[in-house]
């Protein structure tokens, strides 16, 4: 098992969309082979700073995610027309 946290910041009035667009990317999580959870959390202290954390049940399962048409197209979107920065992941394995 493996957590994945990926941490997003937003452009300025683009928290909506983004909360909006993470509902759909739940739906495409929880069709992924090897998921188990996924939160979404958002920063008390700078409202466009969130972090996903996302459970795995192996680290190949979220990579093969990751390169899924889903996940690009979602990706491109957000780089496109919501982000602000590229996104951070970091894995922890336990």
């Amino acid at each position: 098992m493996i957590t994945v946290g990926m941490n997003y910041h937003v452009l300025a009035g683009k928290q909506s969309d983004f909360e909006s667009k993470f509902r759909d990317v739940l739906a495409a999580l929880e069709a992924a082979e090897g998921h188990t959870s996924s939160r979404l959390w958002k920063d008390v202290s700078d409202d466009a700073s969130y972090l996903i954390t996302s459970e795995w049940s192996s680290e190949q399962q979220f990579q093969d995610f990751i390169r899924s048409k889903a996940f690009q197209d979602v990706t491109n979107w957000g780089k496109e027309q919501i982000l602000s920065a590229r996104p951070q992941h970091k894995i922890y394995r336990q």
